[in-house]
């Protein structure tokens, strides 16, 4: 791992579902409020990445690099500090969060390090923040989304807010990158052009 300053991060899990820029927009904002941040990603997230965004992953990951603030955990190693309860985070956001993941987690498993994280965060009661990304939705995925909700997961779905006229993609992703860090707790509230009955509601974003 590399030498964070020593302060709790936040742990961001990327899997394979889509929504690559949910994920990068979620990072971009974390380390905007100058908070550390550990990132693991699946094989599948890679893969996701190449077919949804055109900055490639080794660009962005130097980028996010040179804050001083990032680091990456391969996702199959299980020795590293974020599989520790004993490790301080400031929480875990798994962004976008495939089904598959999903039923892990609501199952228990935690047989890479994006599930450990996370089985991690919830059994020390930390901040989870799950993001997913499915539809439509059948009976066994709602039953595994409401076990992880019981257990203290916040399940934030990438809605757009349609009352705030967004327009964009950018909009909506922006939008759920504040979602999630202000779910995570590291704001107190949204932006005010977010929040319902700002002027950005009544003349678009």
């Amino acid at each position: 791992m590399n030498n964070l300053k020593e302060n709790p991060p936040v742990i961001v899990g990327i899997t394979g579902a889509s929504g690559i820029r949910l994920a990068t927009a979620t990072v971009d904002l974390i380390l905007s409020l100058n908070v550390n941040v550990v990132l693991t990603i699946s094989a599948a997230g890679r893969m996701v990445w190449k077919e949804e965004i055109d900055e490639s992953y080794g660009e962005v990951i130097e980028r996010w690099t040179e804050s001083g603030r990032f680091t990456v955990n391969q996702i199959g190693d299980l020795g590293a500090r974020i599989a520790s309860g004993t490790y301080p985070t400031l929480g875990m956001a798994v962004v976008p969060c495939s089904m598959a993941t999903v039923g892990a987690l609501a199952s228990g498993l935690s047989d890479n390090l994006i599930r450990r994280a996370a089985d991690v965060t919830l059994k020390e009661k930390r901040p989870l923040v799950i993001v997913p990304r499915e539809t439509p939705l059948n009976a066994i995925h709602l039953k595994n989304l409401t076990e992880l909700a019981v257990a203290g997961a916040t399940i934030l779905p990438p809605q757009p807010a349609f009352y705030l006229r967004q327009e964009t993609t950018a909009e909506v992703v922006d939008y759920i990158a504040n979602r999630t860090v202000n779910a995570l707790g590291l704001t107190d509230q949204l932006p005010s052009r977010m929040r319902y009955g700002s002027e950005s509601e009544k003349n678009g974003y």
